[in-house]
């Protein structure tokens, strides 16, 4: 595999991940993660329909027609669902009955559609591919973070096995039920802008981006364009931060160097 597919398996593990960094699937994600075992299997289902469907769009791109690539594509995505709706069915039926309705909902899922817009209908067959596997593998670990918080807290056991129940813990209950899952989303994201870490909450303040938020119409041009305005703000960041760093140093220097300046004339009057 080239370097260049391999970045975008790290791009949507870390710089884009879907559920920490662009705030998409929200819906799976506040519903089925009240087991990590939940979150795990939503998250793996997830990622063989966009890895697939990926696959399929890039390579026909050329032949869908622009008026009706929207209904085509979700015609792709449904038929992958249903195939891995069935397998489910037959090979993990417990797991098929806990995720329930949501393993069909996966067909308008944002990031597969969101994914295939954006990326596949524009890239080979091997880039597609990597985006997403790199994608579906984010949304993977999201989802398995925040449902093993929830279990671990809330029932005290991690992938249905006992984790500290036996210690005599008293599990919080609300954590697994549905309020549960805002609580963990939102420290969780908070942790992310403490820790400065990529976050859709938490990103560089510069112009605004070409679209003016429209995702419907970030595509080709204004796609490029937004690119662009956002690296120009992060880079107006970073050197802002550079100053101020560089400002702090020299602050700190001229306040070391006074001290020794007035010792040197005191030590000439004597």
């Amino acid at each position: 595999m080239k370097e260049s597919n391999f970045k975008y398996i790290i791009n949507g593990l870390i710089k884009e991940n879907p559920t920490f960094v662009l705030m998409l699937g929200m819906c799976p994600t506040m519903a089925v993660t009240t087991a990590a075992m939940n979150g795990l299997g939503m998250g793996l289902s997830t990622t063989v329909v966009l890895v697939l469907s990926n696959i399929m769009i890039s390579a026909l791109r050329k032949v869908i027609p622009d008026t009706v690539r929207m209904p085509a594509y979700i015609v792709v995505v449904a038929s992958f669902v249903t195939i891995v709706q069935f397998l489910l069915q037959a090979y993990v039926p417990s797991l098929y009955a806990a995720l329930g309705l949501y393993i069909p909902l996966i067909v308008v899922n944002c990031i597969i559609l969101g994914r295939a817009e954006s990326f596949a209908s524009k890239n080979g067959v091997i880039a597609s591919m990597c985006d997403g596997i790199g994608m579906g593998l984010g949304f993977t670990c999201a989802l398995t973070i925040i449902a093993a918080v929830r279990e671990f807290f809330g029932a005290g056991t991690i992938f249905g096995i006992d984790a500290i129940k036996h210690l005599g813990y008293e599990p919080v209950s609300i954590l697994v039920l549905a309020p549960g899952a805002f609580l963990v989303l939102s420290v969780l994201t908070a942790l992310q802008n403490k820790l400065k870490a990529p976050s859709a909450t938490n990103v560089p303040q510069g112009d605004s981006i070409a679209c003016g938020g429209n995702c419907f119409n970030c595509a080709d041009k204004i796609c490029s364009e937004n690119h662009g305005k956002l690296a120009e703000a992060k880079a107006a960041f970073l050197a802002e931060k550079a100053a101020k760093a560089e400002a702090a140093k020299a602050a700190k220097a001229a306040a070391e160097a006074k001290p020794a300046e007035e010792v040197k004339p005191a030590e000439e009057n004597k």
